[in-house]
C-alpha cells in the first residue's frame, strides 16, 4: 500500500543518512546509523563542558515520532551533536560547549522537517560538578599493569603500603574533575600498549590527557619529553599536580584541541588518544602530520563495531595495525606510520 508520507519520509532521511553515514560511519547504538556513542558518559566524567538541547517534536499521527527522532539526531550530528537519548516527546542531545551553534542547529533542522512534523528545542548546561566526589571520598585499590607498574591512590595510600607494592614503577595518581585513574578498560590497555615499543628517549605527544596517567606513565618507561594537551582546564590542572606529586618534570601541558599541534615544533615518535570513535576520525590527519615515519599511534575510546572505519581512515593515512588489545567491550589499537 502507497503511503504518500512514509515514502517521502523514506527519502527524506535516506539523504541525511547517505550524507551522516559518509561522515561518521556506523555507530555504536542500536546500529542506528548516526554519529552516537556509548562512551559518552566516559567523556561526560571527564570534566568537559557541554550543554543538553531538549528536542520538543510535534507530529500529526505516532508513526511519525520514531521518524522524526531519527531525522533530528541525523541533524543534529550534523551540527556538531555527540550523543543522543530518546525521550517521551523527541530525544536529547549533548554538545560541546564550545561546539554549540544555535542558527546553525535551527538550520540543520529546518532542512529535516517533514510535512506534518515540526521541531523546537530548549538549551541548558551540564552543571559543574566534581564527577570523582566517590574516588575522592573513598579511594581506589591498586591497579597492576602487568608486573612492571602500578597505579595507586596517591590520597588514600600510606608509606607502609607503598612499600608493599613490588612494581618497579609506581604511580600515584588524584583524580580532581578528572578522567582517568586506571580502573577504566581504555586507560588500562592504553598503559598496556605503552610497554610495547620502548619509549627510551623518546618524545610523546598525549591528547585528551585527563589526569595525566598516561604521560607520566610515558615518563616513567623513558620518554625524554612528553606534551600533553586537553580541552577541559580541569584535566590541564589535573596532569600538572599529578606530574608533581610523581616527580615528573618533562610534560607540557596545555588547554585546547588538535588545532594547538599547529603552534608545536617539532615530531613525536609516540602519539597517544584514548578519546572517542568520532573524534579519532577527526584528529587523525593532525596525528598524521606530526608523526615520525615509524612512530607508533595508539589509540583507545571506542568498541568492535568502530574498528572498521577507523582502519580505513588509518590505511589512507599510511598507517598499519601493529597490535589490537581487548578489555570487556572496549578495544585499543597501536599502529605504525609506514610513509
Amino acid at each position: 500500500i502507497y503511503t504518500p508520507f512514509l515514502f517521502d519520509s523514506f527519502i527524506h532521511v535516506t539523504k541525511i543518512v547517505i550524507n551522516v553515514l559518509q561522515n561518521y560511519g556506523f555507530s555504536l547504538i542500536h546500529d542506528t546509523i548516526f554519529p552516537i556513542f556509548f562512551n559518552f558518559a566516559v567523556k561526560i566524567v571527564k570534566g568537559m563542558k557541554y550543554k543538553i538541547v531538549h528536542f520538543h517534536i510535534s507530529v500529526d499521527s505516532p508513526e511519525q515520532l520514531p521518524i522524526m527522532r531519527d531525522l533530528v539526531d541525523a541533524a543534529a550530528g550534523e551540527a556538531g551533536f555527540e550523543a543522543f537519548e530518546e525521550a517521551e516527546d523527541g530525544c536529547t542531545g549533548y554538545i560541546q560547549e564550545r561546539l554549540f551553534d544555535k542558527e546553525l542547529l535551527s538550520e540543520m533542522l529546518r532542512d529535516a522537517e517533514i510535512p506534518g512534523c515540526s521541531v523546537t528545542f530548549t538549551v541548558s548546561d551540564v552543571p559543574d560538578q566534581d564527577w570523582n566526589a566517590a574516588w575522592e571520598k573513598d579511594g581506589f585499590d591498586p591497579i597492576e599493569i602487568g608486573d612492571e607498574m602500578v597505579i595507586y591512590d596517591k590520597a588514600h595510600t600510606s608509606e607502609e603500603k607503598l612499600a608493599r607494592m613490588v612494581a618497579p614503577i609506581k604511580i600515584g595518581i588524584e583524580a580532581r574533575n578528572a578522567f582517568g585513574t586506571g580502573t577504566h578498560e581504555t586507560t588500562r590497555m592504553m598503559l598496556q600498549a605503552l610497554h610495547g615499543p620502548s619509549l627510551e628517549g623518546k618524545r610523546v605527544l598525549d591528547r585528551g590527557c585527563a589526569t595525566g596517567i598516561l604521560s607520566i606513565a610515558a615518563t616513567k618507561l623513558g620518554a625524554r619529553e612528553v606534551v600533553a594537551y586537553d580541552i577541559d582546564d580541569w584535566s590541564v590542572e589535573n596532569t600538572r599536580h599529578n606530574a608533581q606529586i610523581n616527580g615528573v618534570d618533562n610534560i607540557e601541558v596545555y588547554e585546547g584541541d588538535a588545532n594547538i599541534l599547529s603552534h608545536i615544533n617539532g615530531m613525536f615518535e609516540v602519539v597517544m588518544a584514548n578519546i572517542n570513535r568520532n573524534i579519532l576520525l577527526h584528529d587523525m590527519d593532525c596525528f598524521d602530520q606530526v608523526l615520525s615515519v615509524g612512530g607508533h599511534l595508539m589509540i583507545s575510546g571506542f568498541y568492535e563495531d568502530d574498528i572498521l572505519p577507523l582502519m580505513t581512515k588509518a590505511s589512507v593515512l599510511g598507517l598499519s595495525e601493529v597490535k589490537r588489545f581487548h578489555d570487556g567491550d572496549w578495544v585499543a589499537i597501536v599502529l605504525v606510520h609506514n610513509a
